[in-house]
Formats: C-alpha cells, sequence, structure tokens
C-alpha cells in the first residue's frame, strides 16, 4: 500500500479483531442488469479488506447502500451482490432478513469466525439518509467494531457511514485509507508539473475544487459542457449549448483569480457542435468557440483535444474528473478519448477522481493504465476541495487506543 499522502484515522491492519464481530460500510453500489451484478469493479475493490478480516478470524457483517430505492424495493435488494461476492471470495455469503433488527441480530449471532453475513440495502430504512439514532443503534447492536471503507460514501452523513461510528471502535478500510492517501498526495507534494483536466457540466459543483487548484496547480485544463458558462463570462455567444446560469459568476471569479495567480487555467479553443444533444445529430467542427443559434457545443474541438494531449504528455502529476464532451454519444466522444488515451499513455503519476471521468476510462478500455482510479467521484472532490468527509471525520484518531 501506498504511504504517499496524509491519513491521521486508525486502521483496520490495527485493530484487534480475532473473534470479533466487525460490522464493514462497504461501496457495493453496483449496476445490475437482469437480476444480476453488471458490474463487479466496486465489490473487486472492498475485498482486501474483507479477506484481510477473514484472515484474522472476525465475523463479517458487511452493509452498503444500493441504488435509490423507496422504500422496500425488491428489485434493488442486495440477493445479487451476495451471489456474486460469494463468487469472488470462494465462500458462501448469506443475506440477512432486513437491515437492523431481531432476525438480522440472530443471523449475526450465528456467525463463525471468517463467515460473512451481507445486510439489506441500507436505504430501504428512512433512517439512513436522515442519520437517524435508532437506526445507529441497531447497526450497532450487531457487532463490537465498526470499519469504513466505503469511501464514495463517505461524504455523506448517513447512519451507515456516520453515526453507527459513533457507537463502536470505528476504524478506516483498506480501500478508504489509500483514496485518501491517493488523493492528499495530489495537494501535498506532486511532481511537477501538476495538470488538472477539469470537465462535466457544472461549474458549482467544481468551482471550490478550481480555486484549491488555482494555488497548488501548474495548469488548469476545462472541457465538458461546464467551459459554457466560462465562456458566457467572456462574452461570447453560447447558443444552444448547456449553461449553468447559476455558474457564470463563479466562473467569472475564476477567471480573475487565475489572472492573479501562477496557474494558467486553459479554455477550449476550439469545439465539437450539434443541433441536438443526440447521436444521431451530425457533428460539425467549429473554428473557434462562438455557437450559433440553433446549435450547442457538445464536445472540445481537434485542436484543443491535441493540445490537451501536449500538457498532459508534459506533466509529472495529472488530476482528471469529469468528460471533455457528450463521451456517451459516439460522434462526440473524440475529446474525452483523447485525453484518456493521453493520462493511460504519460509516465507521469495519474488520479483519475472516478464520477463519469472513471466511466470513460472503463468505456475505452483503460482503466488499468492509471496510478489510481478512485471509487468516489463526489467524495474525492469534497476532498480535494479541503471539506471534510463526515465518514472520514467520525473514525478514530491513528494512536488512540480502543477503549476496553
Amino acid at each position: 500500500m501506498s504511504e504517499k499522502g496524509r491519513f491521521g484515522k486508525a486502521s483496520v491492519r490495527d485493530a484487534d479483531v480475532a473473534g470479533r464481530t466487525v460490522l464493514v460500510r462497504a461501496d457495493l453500489n453496483v449496476p445490475l442488469a437482469d437480476g444480476a451484478v453488471g458490474d463487479d469493479t466496486r465489490i473487486r475493490a472492498a475485498l482486501p479488506t474483507i479477506e484481510l478480516l477473514r484472515e484474522r478470524g472476525a465475523r463479517i457483517v458487511l452493509c452498503s447502500h444500493l441504488g435509490r430505492p423507496k422504500g422496500r424495493d425488491p428489485e434493488l435488494s442486495m440477493a445479487p451482490v451476495a451471489a456474486r461476492l460469494g463468487e469472488l471470495l470462494g465462500t458462501d455469503v448469506a443475506l440477512a432478513p432486513g437491515v437492523v433488527g431481531a432476525g438480522v441480530e440472530a443471523a449475526a449471532r450465528a456467525l463463525e469466525p471468517g463467515d460473512v453475513l451481507l445486510l439489506e440495502n441500507t436505504r430501504w430504512e428512512p433512517g439512513e439518509k436522515a442519520n437517524d439514532d435508532a437506526l445507529a443503534d441497531g447497526l450497532a447492536a450487531l457487532a463490537d467494531l465498526y470499519v469504513n471503507d466505503a469511501f464514495g460514501a463517505a461524504h455523506r452523513a448517513h447512519a451507515s457511514t456516520e453515526g453507527v461510528a459513533h457507537r463502536l471502535p470505528a476504524y478506516a478500510g483498506l480501500l478508504l485509507e489509500q483514496e485518501v492517501r491517493e488523493l492528499t498526495s495530489v495537494l501535498d507534494d506532486p511532481d511537477r508539473p501538476l495538470v488538472v483536466v477539469l470537465g462535466g457540466a457544472k461549474v458549482t459543483d467544481k468551482i471550490g475544487v478550481i480555486e484549491r487548484f488555482l494555488e497548488i496547480a501548474d495548469r488548469i485544463l476545462i472541457g465538458g459542457a461546464m467551459c459554457f458558462s466560462f465562456f458566457r463570462a467572456q462574452g461570447h455567444a453560447t447558443g444552444d449549448s448547456l449553461v449553468e446560469e447559476d455558474g457564470i459568476e463563479p466562473a467569472r471569479r475564476a477567471l480573475e483569480l487565475a489572472a492573479g495567480s501562477d496557474c494558467d487555467l486553459e479554455l477550449p479553443t476550439d469545439l465539437v457542435l450539434g443541433a441536438s444533444f443526440s447521436a444521431d445529430a451530425g457533428p460539425v467542427a467549429a473554428d473557434g468557440v462562438e455557437v450559433p443559434d440553433g446549435m450547442m457545443g457538445l464536445d472540445i474541438g481537434a485542436a484543443t483535444a491535441s493540445a490537451y494531449a501536449d500538457a498532459i504528455a508534459a506533466a509529472r502529476t495529472v488530476f482528471w474528473n469529469g468528460p471533455m464532451g457528450a463521451f456517451e454519444l459516439p460522434p462526440f466522444a473524440a475529446g474525452t478519448r483523447a485525453v484518456a488515451e493521453a493520462v493511460a499513455a504519460t509516465d507521469a503519476t495519474t488520479i483519475v477522481g472516478g464520477g463519469d471521468s472513471g466511466a470513460a476510462l472503463v468505456e475505452f478500455g483503460l482503466a488499468g493504465e492509471v496510478s489510481w482510479l478512485s471509487t468516489g467521484g463526489g467524495a474525492s472532490l469534497e476532498l480535494i476541495e479541503g471539506k471534510a468527509l463526515p465518514g472520514v471525520e467520525a473514525l478514530r484518531d491513528a494512536g488512540v487506543e480502543e477503549e476496553s
């Protein structure tokens, strides 16, 4: 495991778990297809912590949310996850009859060292997102210790990510620990030049990250629909492009901050346009960034893609979060593909902040070609921005002895 970055919380590696029941909050929010797991990437990411606990003789109770159910939705049961996890572990993974309650407690008590029990979808419980005390108490009643390995949900103060951590000795899982170390290494002492590539739709989602990187990065390359808020702030025509109106003033502020900083904030110099957000819309190359009425910008242009690829190739550290355009539409995927291929090809340290940029790497078959692909899009951005993550803050500090 990398020792880069900073992490001041107690690690599961240092916990005394033999013969004890450990509640593990994992991020098993995977896509389902025809009643089975469609992509097991997140399940595989949770395996190192689970296997460590099994090797050390712990009884393991796993919990996670899955999708956005409205109540006890059988279509979003954890049953397919339990089946796939069992296949990967080579052992039966029992599915609990619910999230909390007498039946679940009985199932947890019946575990033997090395056994794994998976609770039902935590979001079947209305108290999960509300961080309800009764639900946190019920989860705490299942175990002797708590481990949070769900970095992708660590920015949420939910009962299973924050509330229960105040009721049991609470440790960081291996994945969560490495996520924080890898991401904070970009901030602490990156090899330079540090090039940051930011895309996606909303400036307001990333303005804190932009402002943070203006202080420490050498270059920030902007793509995606968020560039149109910047263009509007500069007075350019944006046609029918997706423009976040609330993002125009933050974009203007970022441009002003960049003018007084040592970091170059760079915008596209050409675009690919379409008459509609559709794979059937014929791509039109625009030599410049003015978008006429009746057209919308759907990708960065070829000159911009080449310039961004060159900037990435010259970097020693790269952080990427957000696609350069509507990569889900094949005619408008070239910009995102160019960035993905440049990130994959460079010898620099490459950190990809999950979310759609991670999905793009997977789609292009390049997910294994980067130094670190985060499992948490929103959590990674909040950590980079400098916000406290409730699911991390609630854990025990490193060096603090567990109360007996």
